[in-house]
């Protein structure tokens, strides 16, 4: 008898890896929070990545490129500073690939994020120190680097200042966005972090259809756009700088900057409205999504990406003891969060002018992609 192949078998006759499945995630389209008058708004699902968010994308991109290169050998130590995400995408990584992983985290880690760190098998560490802006993003990524120092034969993706992080998303999620939303695309709204993915896709959007708006969105306390710094609740959104993946302003046509009860409201009225549960910066980014769509209107669309799972947050953004102990409306009508994002208004229309980039920081912190003019600590 002949041998039927597996239908999931490749061209070269194996069955695919856990790591093959990153990318490719699809596009859907709001049916109940857009207006007849409203531009279509189209959700990326980033949580349909194997490790359940975006930050897949750049964590396999950097260690694939680290393997290629020599620089992270079978049986190495991979170690990041990362808020939740990136951290867990490099456990699921070091559990395919049989690296130590380890993850240092601060407070704001989610108990559920802690909990998939620890299941894949990742070693983490929790800092309590807060920096200077009153975030932890320098604590956080100087113990990083000095722990990658110490121990030999590890590998630092350093997210914050690698530039292959916005790379991933230049050659991966940038180019899936565009093919899938098609013509009419009016605006692409970004959130921002460690600048990866609002850095990469600006890049590609004004190489390939410049006519698209470019949107930042951050978080109220954060300065990756100038401004005062001060904590917030938002995961994974923000720093006290505006990151070197974020290389060009130029390429953004504007900013906002979301509060957490705007950003939170929008999670809770997406999941009853549409039955699609995201984490707090996608709900960011979704208030500024809706005021976009009534800007440019009916035969348009406006994108944003959903980088995780509302499943993370079950027990902050989904809970109302929470929300309440936080002084957080549980208003989770669709008019109020219409209301909310009518509300809004630009940060700025010239991001140029809203740099707040810190050259010598790398340095400062010892990362291993300082410029070497800059100097690093000694070993």
């Amino acid at each position: 008898m002949a041998h039927v192949p597996h239908p999931c078998t490749g061209p070269d006759g194996r069955l695919p890896t856990v790591l093959d499945t990153v990318g490719t995630t699809p596009m859907i389209g709001l049916r109940h929070l857009t207006r007849t008058s409203d531009a279509a708004v189209v959700v990326k699902l980033e949580r349909c990545n194997p490790g359940g968010s975006i930050k897949d994308r750049p964590a396999w991109y950097i260690v694939r490129r680290a393997e290629e290169e020599g620089l992270l050998r079978p049986g190495g130590t991979v170690i990041e500073s990362s808020s939740g995400n990136f951290g867990i995408s490099l456990a699921m990584i070091g559990a395919a690939r049989g690296y130590r992983v380890i993850v240092i985290v601060d407070p704001k880690v989610t108990a559920t994020n802690l909990a998939m760190l620890q299941a894949f098998g990742a070693e983490v560490i929790v800092v309590h120190e807060q920096d200077d802006t009153g975030s932890y993003h320098k604590t956080r990524i100087a113990l990083a680097n000095q722990l990658h120092r110490e121990i030999a034969g590890s590998f630092r993706p350093d997210q914050c200042f690698n530039p292959l992080n916005s790379l991933a998303h230049y050659h991966g999620t940038a180019v899936e966005l565009v093919d899938q939303t098609g013509p009419g695309l009016a605006a692409v709204v970004a959130t921002v972090s460690t600048g990866g993915q609002l850095g990469g896709i600006s890049r590609y959007l004004r190489e390939h259809v410049p006519d698209v708006h470019v949107v930042g969105v951050d978080a109220v306390g954060s300065a990756v756009f100038g401004g005062d710094s001060h904590s917030y609740l938002i995961p994974g959104v923000g720093l006290g700088w505006t990151p070197a993946n974020l290389d060009d302003l130029s390429r953004l046509d504007s900013v906002y900057k979301v509060s957490d009860e705007d950003a939170f409201v929008a999670c809770r009225v997406l999941a009853r409205a549409e039955g699609i549960l995201v984490g707090g910066s996608t709900g960011a980014a979704l208030c500024v999504a809706l005021r976009l769509a009534r800007e440019h209107g009916a035969g348009r669309s406006v994108a944003l990406l959903a980088a995780d799972s509302g499943e993370r947050y079950l027990h902050t953004i989904y809970n109302d003891d929470w929300m309440k102990e936080h002084g957080l409306t549980l208003d989770t009508s669709p008019d109020e969060l219409h209301r909310r994002a009518e509300d809004l208004v630009p940060h700025s229309t010239e991001p140029v002018e809203t740099a707040n980039y810190r050259p010598e920081l790398a340095g400062e912190l010892g990362s291993p992609h300082a410029p070497a003019d800059l100097g690093r600590p000694a070993s």
